[in-house]
């Protein structure tokens, strides 16, 4: 029923998502590694969301219907979200104007400040998209419309009635992570594309090639080519990535996420060096 093999990995995470919630709930004491293990699951969680909503992890619509209860109540928001403001839009625009997520919106700079903020800011200019969306839905879709509706009050519920019984576990173990998910999915999405350059053919994205991600992320790393073909399962992205990758600028090709993060937004608070620079102002420039 799956439509492709490498998804078996997909549904392991959930699993492990899933259980480290139920093993944590009802353990007496608070432990660390867990809890480090549940925010990467989290975060994992984010990458599952749009993987599905790119390309169904399922046959059946049964099926990708409870994927999509199962993601809204860990990804900490309805996960048909990502139709309105990723594929309609972010696809659509690619960092240009009109992006609700775009990076330059009030600077072109890209430093600490920029990179904690956006998610914020992005977040709030998507909700206009999410608007859009299910009024559209409602006029012309009206089972779709209820059923992303059905989407807010099952996380609405279930939130409610994990913080009943017990706040500290379901902020800790809940609530926590979810929030988590959609900070850090937001952040990859800014170190993708800030500095790039939106008009490229080849220069659009920034990629995090190192093998860690992307075998722990689903070659999330990899985001030329997801822009290139959006509907590319992800086990394809490395193949599809190696005919391209001498035609992408260096920059734009990292080892290492952790390093760019450190490089750019600690140690370029002291070394302009250490800074990354925009492609986008260069191609203006010429």
């Amino acid at each position: 029923m799956l439509r492709q093999a490498a998804d078996i990995r997909t549904l392991i995470y959930m699993a492990v998502t899933t259980a480290l919630l139920v093993v944590q709930w009802s353990r007496d004491s608070f432990s660390p590694l867990l809890f480090i293990a549940c925010l990467f699951m989290a975060v994992s969680v984010a990458v599952i969301a749009h993987n599905h909503n790119h390309l169904t992890i399922w046959k059946s619509k049964t099926l990708n219907a409870f994927t999509d209860y199962w993601l809204t109540l860990f990804y900490g928001f309805p996960a048909f979200v990502w139709v309105p403001t990723h594929n309609q839009n972010h696809h659509k625009f690619n960092n240009r104007e009109g992006d609700y997520t775009i990076t330059y919106r009030y600077t072109e700079k890209t430093n600490l400040f920029t990179l904690l903020t956006y998610p914020t800011v992005s977040g709030l200019h998507q909700q206009k998209a999410i608007g859009v969306y299910l009024k559209k839905q409602y006029r012309i879709n009206r089972s779709r419309f209820w059923f992303c509706i059905s989407q807010y009050l099952l996380l609405l519920s279930f939130l409610a009635a994990a913080f009943a019984i017990d706040w500290q576990k379901a902020l800790l173990y809940i609530f926590i992570p979810q929030q988590v998910s959609l900070f850090v999915v937001l952040i990859f999405n800014y170190v993708q594309h800030v500095h790039a350059d939106e008009e490229s053919p080849v220069n659009h994205s920034r990629n995090i090639v190192g093998p860690a991600m992307n075998w722990l992320l689903f070659n999330n790393g990899l985001h030329t080519v997801h822009h290139d073909n959006p509907g590319l399962h992800w086990s394809k992205a490395p193949a599809a990535h190696a005919k391209i990758a001498d035609k992408i600028d260096p920059r734009l090709n990292e080892q290492s996420f952790w390093w760019f993060m450190i490089r750019v937004y600690i140690l370029g608070l002291f070394s302009e060096k250490a800074r990354s620079s925009s492609m986008r102002l260069e191609r203006m420039a010429q």
